[in-house]
């Protein structure tokens, strides 16, 4: 498939390496300017914003949440037909207060408002780190949850991500993505398929946002990515999984 990228931080170019190497046409850009990504370690093809969302068949959005509604115009110029991968999440520290995720707005609708468009959530609930390494601490494979309303869009998503060696969980509607959000069980904790159903199935809504800003008054500069994920899993309640 052909498939354009915005966003060049380590969730965007550890993407474009898994799809480029299993034989996906791959180009990236970063919405700021093609400069911005000299040094970026990426596989795939630099382009420009426009370049990115021409002749594709799926986008890959990996920007900071805050700026998702400046692309809304440029955006309008994509394909009818093109899928849309929303892998953003929301945090307040670094985005500020938006008033209706607070409210309880779930992220990825709000995304598809911003644009727009209709979406799929998925690579959100992967570290990077883990994204780069695949298989989880204990060797089993690890797995990936996506929501959507559009079923055969999330069949090409589904199949993209087994392709390279991530299992998935498909969590419903868009509307249902909450469950894969900063805070819940889910996110940022290596799960294999059969810990990330139940982790999806136990998540309460409103200890999400409790647990996603609790996180910070754990985090540690000198934190190895298994702490990380061991933090995450106690605070967002996925010890016994």
């Amino acid at each position: 498939m052909k498939i354009g990228i915005l966003g060049a931080g380590p969730i965007g170019t550890t993407i474009s390496k898994h799809l480029y190497n299993v034989g996906h046409d791959v180009k990236i850009a970063d919405v700021r300017s093609i400069d911005k990504l000299e040094g970026k370690d990426f596989k795939g093809s630099a382009v420009t914003f426009d370049e990115a969302i021409q002749n594709i068949d799926v986008l890959i959005i990996s920007i900071p949440f805050n700026v998702v509604p400046t692309i809304k115009e440029k955006l309008s110029y994509l394909g009818e037909n093109t899928i849309i991968i929303d892998t953003t999440n929301y945090y307040p520290f670094r985005d500020g207060n938006i008033q209706a995720i607070e409210e309880g707005k779930v992220e990825s609708v709000w995304v598809s408002e911003q644009i727009g468009r209709p979406v799929i959530k998925a690579f959100n609930n992967l570290l990077a780190m883990t994204l780069q390494n695949i298989t989880s601490t204990d060797n089993k494979k690890i797995a990936m949850a996506i929501s959507g309303d559009n079923q055969n869009h999330k069949d090409t998503v589904k199949n993209m991500v087994n392709e390279i060696g991530i299992d998935v969980v498909d969590n419903g509607v868009i509307s249902n993505s909450w469950r894969h959000q900063p805070g819940a069980p889910a996110y940022c904790t290596e799960l294999d398929k059969d810990q990330l159903q139940r982790a999806l199935q136990i998540a309460e809504k409103s200890n999400i946002p409790v647990n996603r800003d609790e996180i910070i008054n754990h985090f540690r500069p000198e934190m190895q990515h298994e702490d990380i994920v061991s933090m995450n899993r106690k605070v967002y309640g996925a010890e016994a999984l």
